[in-house]
């Protein structure tokens, strides 16, 4: 038995010894295995230098194995705390087979977020609906979706729907939250095409803006040598198994890009309006498919926790997370941005006879109302669904269609 254990040490010994210091006899390579497997037992200072060096090697490499598994299960509990799952925000989400989109996982259920049997973040909604339910749909992006809130019962959609439904108790109500993280316009367009237009909504919400913003100003950025082309952000074997490593990937990405951007002092030159150019043509085009599906379509300007009052600190501060994704422009090229798009909103809302709900503007902005640059917190999340609940109570179309839905 004693010759077992010590034909056993010797070949992990031989192992370590491989990778930390020059290959020695048996001999000694079994007596170093003796002091890893009795450490403590023996002194460190009656061991040879190899012995120690082949000791620290493997302490060395232990440590950096203890620390990373403790970072790795940091990370997961973090994320289970904030998503109910242990894995990736990705792993939420996969590729519809008709409309090529990237949607949420049909029955999910992670933590807060909980993804219909359609894949839409909210209630169960049956195909077809009786003659008197009165349905509204909403499009967007992540602020739409609203994963920085406490539970579906908290997004603003949810909300809108459960007080309109208390204020017209007569009739029934349901809604569908399409909105998805990283839409824009345009992929709004093809969502309502594919996945909300046969679910036959009377109401149909839009609200967007950051996305194309991004999308917009990115693509000027490029045409002006600012930025490179973005490849394919295809993740590596070891990111599919360590979420640490995914993390560290995927920010890494983005601050590749972003130090890029930054090395040179010039920022996007370009007009506000001229950046807006291409949002009038995609919102004008889904405002007149959501006509074609709904009888009242409402567009919402667009909240965002910069504000023309705050001082160059604050405004800093609340403009970090559109910095993150635009480096290229200025604080004060975002909120020309998002001035001239909500500018936009107002425009097509007027030309198309679309239900207008303006006032972004009263959601306070500061960090109990806002995540961070545009996504709502709990409490943020209310002040847009009283917000959106007001515009609607307050416009006629919307009022005469539910006394006909009556």
């Amino acid at each position: 038995m004693a010759g077992r254990r010590q034909g056993i040490a010797s070949v992990r010994a031989s192992s370590l010894s491989r990778h930390c210091v020059p290959p020695y006899d048996a001999r000694s390579v079994a007596q170093t295995a003796g002091v890893l497997y009795f450490l403590g037992m023996a002194k460190l200072d009656d061991l040879t230098r190899w012995q120690r060096a082949t000791l620290l090697c493997v302490t060395v490499l232990l440590g950096v194995m203890a620390l990373a598994a403790l970072a790795e299960g940091a990370v997961r509990v973090r994320h289970y705390l904030k998503y109910g799952g242990f894995w990736g925000i990705e792993s939420t989400y996969t590729v519809d087979e008709a409309s090529g989109l990237r949607v949420p996982v049909p029955g999910l259920r992670e933590g807060s977020i909980e993804i219909n049997s359609r894949g839409f973040r909210g209630p169960e909604i049956v195909a077809h609906k009786t003659p008197s339910t009165l349905r509204l749909a909403f499009l967007g992006g992540s602020t739409t979706y609203c994963a920085e809130v406490s539970s579906n019962e908290l997004t603003w959609p949810h909300l809108v729907w459960g007080s309109l439904q208390r204020q017209f108790d007569n009739i029934k109500l349901d809604y569908i939250n399409a909105g998805v993280p990283g839409y824009n316009a345009a992929a709004s367009l093809k969502n309502l095409e594919y996945r909300v237009a046969e679910l036959q909504p009377e109401v149909v919400v839009i609200y967007h803006a950051t996305n194309d913003l991004s999308s917009n100003s990115y693509r000027a950025a490029r045409e002006q040598g600012l930025v490179e082309e973005q490849g394919g952000d295809h993740p590596t074997w070891l990111s599919r198994y360590s979420l640490l490593w995914y993390l560290a990937e995927k920010n890494g990405r983005i601050l590749l890009r972003r130090n890029h951007s930054t090395a040179s002092t010039e920022k996007l030159s370009v007009e506000s309006e001229i950046l807006a150019e291409p949002f009038y043509k995609d919102l004008s085009e889904l405002v007149a498919a959501a006509k074609r599906v709904a009888p009242v379509v409402v567009l919402v300007t667009f909240s965002h926790q910069l504000r023309h009052d705050q001082d160059p600190i604050r405004r800093a501060k609340a403009a970090e997370t559109s910095l993150y994704y635009m480096p290229y422009m200025t604080v004060d090229g975002i909120l020309a941005g998002f001035d001239a798009y909500n500018r936009v909103i107002r425009e097509v809302a007027s030309r198309s006879g679309a239900v207008l709900i303006d006032g972004e503007t009263i959601i306070p902005a500061d960090p109990i109302h806002f995540k961070d640059s545009v996504h709502f917190t709990d409490e943020g999340s209310r002040a847009m669904a009283a917000r959106v609940v007001k515009g609607l109570l307050e416009s006629p179309t919307f009022v005469q269609l539910v006394e006909e839905s009556r």
